[in-house]
């Protein structure tokens, strides 16, 4: 058997349609060489009715309109996605939500400030959560080792909180943003996407419980209690309230550029400087500190980044042709990000452990040399960043 070993990312097998390189997951190629990812968008632009999907779900928010103390909970981060979501729910479909956010402590000024203009215009009632600090570097460190990915903690924050809110309030319907069909196969878009206890274990936990997480830390002071905002709830309590977890993007096109033109025009919300991309990708991940670590790291076990990612989304659309968008993933893909430093002064780590980390995560045929890397530069508000 033959032996491929990869250590350019152009040498990588990529989607022949989008840019996408077999080392993604869940990724597969048609005998035409085009990935599961693009013929999902297929079904979207070509075989969905979305007239017919937009009075189903105007059927299901009139179950719950009016009913219980909020219509329904919507996760937010400040980003693109959830702002549009909520602006959407309360704008166009006239519903009273109570928003509610996992504050993963890297949240950065500008979305800060987004944040504040987006309740208050919108009259909004508004609640957030935080993991003890201490603890958030323990998770990161310990999901660094097991996985190659800094974020368990918001993963399985992001996701749960929500959930355990809707038991708390005895709000039943949680309506997330954009369906993952969007982005990667996990499901297609000809299915209903829920968000559920499968979907959490299929991809949002990394494979890791938070039994296992308290295992893993083999550490005295932390106790399963503490994890309660990362632990799916138990099925009798979401069964109780008759919960429901569904996406917007599920039952109206999804299209983030026109999206995040409209929370722009309607409610001042600016963009920001991401690393990684270029200055017109400025909507996309702008929320997160280390959201540049993060994409980094999968450059490292995977040899693609966030560029590949994008421009995969705007060749889909039509917005972009291949041969520019492999110029934009040669450009921009593979940056040392100036926020790792961030990363390695608050885990405590040295570059050199980082790297031997990230390495062995390495998927075949992918192999990352990084004393080729280049540095990127800081983002501008680094300098303020206080935790």
């Amino acid at each position: 058997m033959n032996t491929r070993i990869v250590s350019d990312s152009k040498d990588l097998i990529r989607c022949s349609r989008c840019v996408m390189p077999e080392t993604q997951e869940p990724i597969m190629f048609d005998a035409e060489g085009v990935c599961n990812t693009c013929r999902n968008l297929e079904i979207k632009q070509q075989k969905i009715d979305w007239d017919a999907r937009l009075k189903q779900f105007e059927e299901i928010i009139n179950q719950y309109r009016g009913k219980y103390q909020y219509d329904c909970i919507v996760p937010f981060s400040g980003g693109k996605d959830s702002t549009y979501t909520v602006w959407a729910l309360v704008k166009k479909f006239g519903l009273k939500p109570l928003v509610v956010r996992y504050n993963h402590h890297m949240i950065r000024p500008q979305t800060l400030r987004n944040q504040e203009m987006t309740i208050k215009q919108l009259k909004l009632d508004f609640l957030e959560y935080r993991t003890d600090w201490d603890l958030v570097k323990k998770l990161m460190r310990v999901s660094l080792d097991r996985k190659g990915d800094i974020y368990w903690y918001q993963h399985t924050g992001i996701f749960c909180f929500p959930m355990h809110m809707a038991i708390k309030f005895n709000v039943p319907l949680i309506i997330w943003g954009e369906p993952t069909a969007e982005y990667a196969a996990y499901y297609r878009y000809d299915e209903e996407e829920i968000g559920d206890e499968e979907r959490f274990n299929y991809f949002i936990n990394l494979g890791i419980t938070a039994q296992d997480m308290i295992g893993f830390l083999n550490d005295p002071t932390v106790k399963l209690a503490d994890l309660w905002a990362h632990q799916f709830p138990a099925r009798k309590d979401l069964q109780a309230i008759e919960c429901r977890s569904i996406c917007l993007g599920t039952y109206t096109p999804w299209d983030v550029k026109a999206q995040a033109k409209i929370i722009q025009d309607e409610l001042g919300w600016k963009g920001d400087m991401v690393e990684g991309v270029p200055p017109e990708y400025n909507y996309e991940k702008i929320e997160d500190m280390l959201q540049g670590v993060q994409d980094y790291l999968k450059y490292i076990k995977r040899g693609y980044g966030r560029m590949s990612h994008l421009a995969s989304i705007d060749i889909r659309n039509g917005r972009l042709t291949r041969e520019k968008a492999m110029q934009m993933v040669e450009q921009w893909e593979g940056r040392r990000p100036g926020s790792l430093d961030a990363l390695l002064k608050w885990l405590n780590l040295s570059e050199v452990e980082f790297y031997e980390i990230a390495n062995r995560h390495r998927v075949s045929p992918w192999k990352h040399d990084s004393s080729q890397t280049k540095r990127g530069e800081s983002l501008p508000d680094q300098k303020d960043w206080v935790i």
